[in-house]
């Protein structure tokens, strides 16, 4: 019987009797990052939507002398060879810390960065918690990385939020950070007061822009006890729905994607306090958002295969990365591909490029 490959690209766009492939066997080192939470720690804001202890799960703040010990026991469960290990200070404003407080937890990471154990450190902040002064402190230190939360580039919607900031305040912040030789990763929220999908591509324009190699997508959730659990109940707040947050982020994604800005996180992470909904009130929340959205991507990928004649054999081969996203939550892929082909097969290999994939047909 014949056969025809095809080869399918993040724009799914078709190129047909590919020449086989050079073959480059590089293995990747694989990364673990050591998070050390400061929950609310020094910032002097509440916005609107924020309470960290119960959207990072960590109530208690984890001291200096503590550091030592918690990196002992997140590397004894972290294999030694081939990997890069570094340690991230997240939760709270890290920069906003008396120097003294600071300095503490980076030379409590100091002596395993000296022995190869911890690769770099990394810790995230507010763009107005950036001065020429504070970057001094962290050149002295092995920071790799600063992470602002800028959450918008719009300033109807930070104010709204009560950021406390401005876009300005992140625009000089990020070049300040990128001149000094630091790595710049930027955070992003979608469905903030006042926020909109349009708004949002903006944002994600303006972090590729900005010149942000890391970025992490979040879905605003209104949690019990903030001010915008108030603006809900008075009707003057409504979430995103989650099918409508996950079309929003898709189409963020594609623009990093595009851009070469690697996406670090999609959607909260899964609390005790949201997992039971004793500290969730609305919004787009699901433990699996992000298995969600990749789901929908691939989704879209797989549609021009559907233009193919029905009840063939289809063969998928792609990186073993993206097995998972591509079959789909539930194998709700899968299932879309077996209504249409009589049989469908999913195997992988390290030597094709992430989000791409090959299509045999038989």
């Amino acid at each position: 019987m014949g056969s025809c490959r095809w080869l399918l690209k993040w724009c799914c766009s078709y190129s047909i009797n590919f020449a086989d492939k050079i073959i480059i066997n590089l293995e990747k080192k694989r990364h673990y990052t050591i998070p050390i939470f400061i929950p609310m720690e020094a910032c002097p804001f509440q916005c609107v939507f924020c309470d960290q202890k119960k959207i990072s799960g960590k109530s208690r703040v984890s001291p200096a002398e503590d550091i030592t010990s918690i990196l002992h026991l997140h590397l004894s469960t972290i294999p030694e060879n081939n990997t890069e290990v570094e340690v991230g200070f997240f939760g709270g404003t890290f920069t906003g810390l008396s120097s003294e407080k600071q300095i503490a937890y980076l030379e409590s990471v100091l002596p395993f960065v000296e022995n190869g154990k911890v690769s770099g450190i990394r810790l995230s902040t507010r763009p107005d918690f950036i001065s020429t002064d504070i970057l001094a402190l962290l050149k002295k230190y092995p920071v790799t990385m600063i992470e602002l939360g800028a959450q918008s580039m719009d300033d109807e919607v930070l104010k709204k939020s009560g950021r406390g900031h401005s876009s300005m305040d992140t625009e000089k912040a990020s070049k300040m950070i990128i001149d000094t030789g630091f790595s710049l990763g930027l955070q992003m929220m979608i469905g903030l007061p006042g926020d909109s999908a349009e708004k949002s591509i903006e944002t994600a324009k303006k972090i590729v822009e900005l010149g942000a190699i890391e970025t992490r997508i979040y879905p605003v959730i209104v949690i019990k006890g903030t001010s915008l659990e108030d603006l809900f109940v008075r009707g003057l707040y409504l979430p995103m729905d989650l099918e409508t947050a996950i079309r929003v982020t898709k189409n963020l994604i594609t623009i990093f994607d595009d851009s070469g800005v690697k996406i670090i996180r999609i959607g909260l992470h899964p609390s005790k306090g949201l997992l039971d909904k004793t500290d969730y009130i609305a919004g787009p929340f699901h433990p699996s958002f992000q298995e969600l959205v990749m789901t929908s991507v691939w989704t879209d990928r797989f549609r021009g295969l559907l233009n193919e004649k029905s009840g063939d054999f289809i063969q998928l081969r792609l990186n073993p990365s993206d097995l998972h996203p591509a079959i789909g939550y539930y194998g709700t892929n899968r299932k879309l591909l077996e209504n249409h082909f009589r049989f469908v097969n999913f195997v992988t290999d390290p030597e094709i490029k992430e989000k791409t994939f090959y299509a045999d047909y038989h």
